[in-house]
């Protein structure tokens, strides 16, 4: 008998351990098929900035645009080392790894370095470049400006997230230190004397060096261990095979020298990026963003006056079931930045549902006007007399009736006004969509600013069509306006 119960302990202590094993290997199995994720879908999806040339930039292809840059050219590297094809999503570089963290991208690269802070929610590939670091300074402060020591109580600039941004903390501490999301903007305030100087990788110094004369490179005498610092490649946090499968990659481009080939290559495509900064040559850019743009404010404004015209209806119901919800809405849309909208309806909501960016920038333009649209239809409707009301009940007219032949209409011709001044925020705020990489105007500038090297005249370019559209649409509202009044 106890020897039974031995052998029952044994089968059960053997069954629990085998168990175990399986949850182990089940989880294991999920860890490792990102790489086999990958090839089933035969797509391998990279998110980048395509703003920092040599790394990552954009050429002027015919008017057609075509990202271009030594991780670029890595991340084709992988990818036919995997078997599939490469889908580059563009976005802010501060975006990159919210994207591999929500499934948006399954890697992401553009100079990124792998901090112990950063590491704590992605998984890094191995360094695969370190190239120095530098300071760019204009030319007309280089006797000024020589070294580290000689910025001291000056302003440097660095991008907002990056390596560069941390070493400057870390070694010019009797310095103003400030950051932006843009290289280009550093640059700009560089030469417009917001700025001393610029703290940018050394390719990336060079390359500016080369195209605007109005520069200088200096080193940055920075102390660091080129193999602990340097670009990686990010990934969801787990994501080991992947990661694996890039790191065979990346010692196969050492291994081969592959790098300054890859350099190369990119300096070739400045070129020809350079050999024609007009802003003319770049019109299919700014014609693209202006598509987008238009297609955003239209669809944004039709959708905000739908879903405003309900959320109104539903705040000024007498049941509490129909207003709260409408209430709260429109609190939390007013209360809170509508980039952070965006961001929470690109990434958030594309853990659950992958929508695309521009999609999830209409969406988060609409739900925003429709809050504010809200607020000036339920003003409109107020306004009008409540002896309207009694007049259509008197008349048979059921509520519904009431509101869609003789209240909306009087509403509507008080509030044009208000309405109209909403079409046009719509415009104008519609360029926060750029972050997540929607390609309008906005976006387009960007674009045309890293490719040529010019800090303003594409600003110009850019606030010029702004205006016009703004124009036009005022012009075109004040016509409506005075035939209402003449109704």
């Amino acid at each position: 008998m106890k020897g039974n119960k031995i052998k029952a302990f044994k089968c059960l202590v053997l069954g629990l351990a085998m168990f175990l094993l399986g949850i182990g290997a089940n989880f294991t199995a999920k860890a490792d098929s990102s790489l086999q994720a990958v090839k089933e879908k035969g797509v391998l999806t990279v998110a980048t900035s395509p703003d920092y040339p040599p790394f990552e930039f954009q050429v002027n292809k015919n008017s057609h645009s075509e990202d271009v840059g030594m991780d670029i050219e890595i991340a084709k590297q992988m990818a036919k080392d995997m078997g599939v094809k490469l889908k580059l999503k563009n976005m802010d570089f501060s975006s990159l790894l919210v994207a591999v963290e929500t499934g948006k991208a399954d890697m992401a690269i553009g100079g990124i370095n792998p901090t112990p802070e950063r590491e704590q929610n992605a998984t890094f590939s191995k360094i695969y470049y370190s190239g120095g670091q530098s300071f760019l300074v204009k030319k007309a402060d280089a006797d000024k400006f020589k070294n580290q020591a000689s910025l001291s109580g000056q302003k440097v600039g660095t991008q907002t997230g990056s390596m560069q941004s941390q070493l400057a903390q870390k070694n010019l501490t009797n310095s103003k230190l400030t950051t932006m999301d843009k290289t280009p903007d550093l640059i700009l305030a560089l030469k417009t004397n917001k700025l001393s100087a610029v703290g940018v990788e050394k390719p990336v110094a060079e390359a500016y060096v080369k195209n605007d004369s109005e520069l200088k490179m200096i080193n940055s005498d920075y102390k660091i261990d080129k193999k602990d610092v340097g670009a990686a490649i990010a990934f969801k946090k787990g994501n080991d095979s992947l990661a694996g499968a890039a790191n065979q990659t990346i010692d196969k481009i050492h291994k081969q020298d592959k790098i300054p080939g890859y350099i190369e290559k990119a300096g070739k495509y400045l070129k020809v990026n350079t050999a024609n900064t007009s802003m003319l040559h770049y019109w299919k850019f700014f014609f693209n963003g202006l598509k987008a743009t238009l297609l955003i404010s239209v669809l944004a404004v039709i959708g905000g006056i739908i879903l405003g015209i309900i959320l109104a209806l539903m705040k000024i119901s007498k049941f509490k079931i129909l207003s709260w919800p409408a209430i709260s809405y429109v609190e939390v849309v007013r209360g809170t930045p509508m980039m952070v909208q965006v961001l929470l309806i690109y990434f958030g909501l594309g853990v659950l549902i992958n929508i695309p960016a521009l999609l999830a920038g209409i969406i988060a333009v609409t739900l925003n006007s429709a809050a504010y649209v809200c607020e000036i239809i339920r003003g409109g409707i107020n306004s009008v007399e409540k002896g309207q009301g009694e007049a259509t009940r008197s008349l048979g007219l059921s509520q519904v009736d009431s509101f869609r032949y003789v209240i909306l209409p009087q509403a509507f011709k008080n509030i044009w006004p208000a309405l109209g001044n909403e079409f046009i925020s719509v415009i104008k705020e519609s360029s926060i969509v750029s972050i997540i990489g929607v390609t309008d105007l906005v976006y387009e500038l960007n674009v045309v600013r890293a490719d040529t090297y010019r800090g303003v005249a594409p600003i110009v370019v850019v606030m010029v069509i702004y205006f016009l559209l703004t124009f036009l649409l005022t012009r075109g509202l004040n016509y409506l306006e005075g035939k209402m009044k003449h109704d």
